[in-house]
Formats: C-alpha cells, structure tokens, sequence
C-alpha cells in the first residue's frame, strides 16, 4: 500500500527568494517553508507518493536516497500535523 500526498485545496503559496509562505485560507493560519519545501509543495498540487517526492528532490539537489527519504518524511509529518495535506490511502 503506497499513501498518495496531495496539499489541501484552501491553501495558497508564495515562493520567495530562499524560502515560502503557505497560507491555509480555512483557518487563516501562515507557514514558512524552506526552499526545498516549497519545491515538494509544489509538486504536491497532484498527489504524489513518498517515493516520487524522494525523486523530485534527487532531481534537483545533491541528496542519496535515505537523507531525501528522512527529509520528505518529516515535511510530510508536519504539514499532516498543520491540516495542509490531504492524504489518499493507497490500495
């Protein structure tokens, strides 16, 4: 079973320089994320396993598979914990 990650659908995001905001419109609550979270925020507009976002990450930045995997895996785990992912249950 592979859970499939895709962000909420009342959020907005605004990518700066080196970082990015997230606006979660529901609860009129802001989030900061680093450049490398904005780049997996913005593959998340479609749902996305955690395999595929380690790739996405490979693809751009100098990273072995475990610290991509070790770092997807704790954004994902705080977003979930700030309501900003929606989560499709894998078959």
């Amino acid at each position: 079973m592979t859970d499939r990650y895709r962000r909420h659908h009342d959020l907005r995001l605004a990518a700066l320089e080196d970082e990015g905001v997230i606006l979660h419109l529901g609860s009129r609550s802001y989030f900061t994320v680093s450049e490398s979270g904005v780049l997996i925020f913005e593959a998340l507009a479609t749902p996305h396993s955690v395999e595929e976002l380690v790739a996405v990450l490979q693809a751009r930045y100098e990273v072995n598979a475990e610290q991509a995997e070790a770092s997807v895996r704790d954004f994902l785990e705080r977003c979930r914990a700030a309501d900003l992912l929606e989560i499709e249950a894998g078959a």
